[in-house]
């Protein structure tokens, strides 16, 4: 791909970085990302990938807009409520960047179509609100070998962290099993400051276009924790487990597993 002059003129604050240059640009422009859950973290995930010039975006999320979201999911307006999530950030996504092509998929992701949705993105980033989507998500990405990019907030408080296949642990070496039934409170029982959903979706961006561009460390092996209360943030080295029952030595994990709903969350990607 060869950057037109326009292109050139676009992404000029990008091209300029010595890691990125005029290649970099085509990487991204050449990426495909599947974003899962187009709320608190997939809205500013899909809308600095798209600002980047990352080629390909899809986006996944079964529900719609809602006036609960509007504190936090910044993509959409007051206009969009009702209207169902993809389909409101596709319009709103295009405008901001002719460049990429956005694929919307309406639906919520399970064990039987899960496969045939991430199999033609290079990165998935996980933007979901629930531990059976949480689980859903790593295990197929391990099982196909997709990076995956994590994000998670609750409260005053996010994470974010890198699993890249072969090259470092997974969300179960961290948590190799959901939490039972009540144990974690929703958003809606709990709430959210939204925005801490920036920041963490805003880490999950920056980790995403570094794996696009192969510069600096990813989050490999490495959780990074934000407390916003106290703006402070930790970086934990997260080990891999080599008993973990999907990315360990004996894997009991073989195929994918579609858990009751957890923690009193209604089916949806994004919250």
């Amino acid at each position: 791909m060869i950057l037109n002059d326009e292109q050139i003129e676009r992404y000029s604050r990008q091209i300029l970085l010595p890691k990125i240059g005029g290649g970099g640009q085509e990487r991204l422009l050449a990426a495909k990302v599947l974003v899962v859950g187009v709320g608190g973290l997939g809205s500013p995930v899909a809308a600095y990938l798209t600002g980047a010039g990352v080629g390909t975006l899809g986006l996944v999320d079964s529900d719609s807009v809602d006036i609960t979201n509007l504190h936090r999911q910044i993509i959409y307006s007051t206009d969009d409520l009702g209207k169902a999530k993809v389909e409101a950030a596709k319009v709103r996504l295009e405008r901001m960047n002719p460049d990429v092509k956005v694929i919307v998929h309406k639906l919520r992701l399970t064990s039987a179509n899960i496969m045939a949705v991430i199999n033609d993105y290079d990165i998935v980033v996980d933007g979901t609100d629930n531990f059976p989507a949480r689980y859903l998500i790593n295990d197929a990405c391990v099982l196909a070998k997709k990076p995956l990019v994590h994000g998670a907030f609750f409260r005053f408080e996010g994470q974010a962290m890198v699993i890249k296949p072969g090259e470092g642990p997974c969300y179960r070496c961290m948590f190799s099993e959901p939490p039972p039934p009540g144990a974690v409170p929703s958003c809606q029982e709990a709430g959210v400051l939204g925005a801490l959903a920036g920041v963490i979706g805003l880490i999950q961006a920056t980790e995403t276009l570094k794996l696009i561009l192969r510069i600096g460390e990813p989050l490999v092996g490495k959780l990074i924790i934000f407390n916003s209360l106290e703006m402070g943030f930790r970086k934990v080295k997260v080990p891999q487990d080599k008993n973990c029952p999907v990315c360990g030595e004996n894997p009991t994990i073989t195929e994918l597993i579609d858990y009751e709903i957890f923690c009193g969350i209604k089916k949806k990607e994004s919250e």
